[in-house]
């Protein structure tokens, strides 16, 4: 009987901390690594196998310890706007979940001192800016600007330069686009979270620019800087790029990328929690699409 206990409290175990470690910021975090070292790759200027799966560890460690700073401070919000997040949900406890984050600090710190100067960098970068956005007395979420400029932040410089800089030494064009790319990418990625999270926002006195502007007009803000990402990547980006990046790859994965957003955007009412959920959802799959079709277009240069 307690053999047969066992593999269940795995499993469940399991779940708690899959859904601890937000899914889509883990894949889009795993993307990103790998999608870097392919690029330097394609440069022939990628170091070995064993430096990208550490990296890769490291990264994903930084990523559970911001979404877990921002849970462990955000339990009430969660249980209006994530109830089915584990501590919201009464399946991880406040000290396990700290346990967990500091954990998931010091063993990328760690292991970033001992890959070199732009990796311990990077990941002390973006520790510190999860927690400044996260944890009080800052706690930058309750000023939109300074929330939009955090996400961005980390995801367009500390993952893209940093990761790429220990990679390669150096930093090549196809990066420097899609720093460009992500910027304005990760912005609306920033505002659009929001939107479906207004009521928990709102009873909470957290000004996003949901609560201050509206869902429309939130939605109109982030589908602006979408499609400035995907037309700079697809017309500018692909004539700068043709020496690194082969030209039509660029081009027209880009533009189609660009219809599909479009499509999924016009059924995305911003009233419909559930339906602009899944449009979020579907902006994080397009985020992970760019970490493909770039060192793709890289490759076949």
């Amino acid at each position: 009987m307690a053999a047969a206990v066992e593999p269940r409290l795995a499993v469940r175990a399991a779940d708690v901390m899959w859904r601890f470690s937000r899914p889509h910021t883990i894949i889009g975090t795993a993307l990103s690594v790998v999608g870097l070292y392919a690029i330097a790759a394609a440069a022939d200027a990628a170091t070995d196998a064993l430096d990208l799966l550490a990296t890769l560890v490291a990264a994903l460690a930084v990523n559970v310890a911001i979404v877990g700073i921002n849970q462990i401070t955000d339990v009430d919000i969660d249980r209006i706007n994530k109830p089915y997040l584990p501590i919201a949900a009464g399946d991880l406890t406040l000290d396990h979940a700290k346990s967990i984050v500091a954990a998931a600090t010091v063993i990328p710190l760690a292991m970033a001192l001992t890959q070199g100067a732009a990796e311990t960098v990077a990941v002390a970068a973006a520790l510190a800016v999860g927690a400044l956005y996260s944890l009080p007395p800052a706690r930058l979420k309750r000023f939109p600007v300074a929330a939009s400029l955090c996400i961005s932040g980390v995801r367009s410089l500390a993952v893209n330069l940093g990761v790429y800089a220990h990679f390669a030494g150096r930093i090549d064009p196809p990066v420097i686009a899609l720093c460009a790319f992500v910027l304005p990418f990760s912005f609306a990625i920033a505002v659009l979270k929001d939107v479906p999270d207004i009521e928990g926002d709102r009873r909470f006195s957290i000004r996003t620019f949901s609560v201050r502007l509206g869902p429309e007009r939130v939605k109109a803000i982030g589908l602006t800087a979408l499609i400035a990402a995907y037309l700079g990547m697809a017309i500018p980006g692909a004539i700068a790029l043709k020496s690194h990046a082969q030209p039509v790859v660029m081009a027209a994965g880009h533009l189609a990328a660009l219809v599909i957003l479009c499509v999924w955007a016009r059924a995305a009412d911003p009233r419909d929690h559930a339906a602009f959920t899944r449009f979020y959802m579907r902006v994080w799959a397009l985020f992970f699409v760019e970490y493909v079709l770039v060192p793709v277009a890289c490759l076949a240069a």
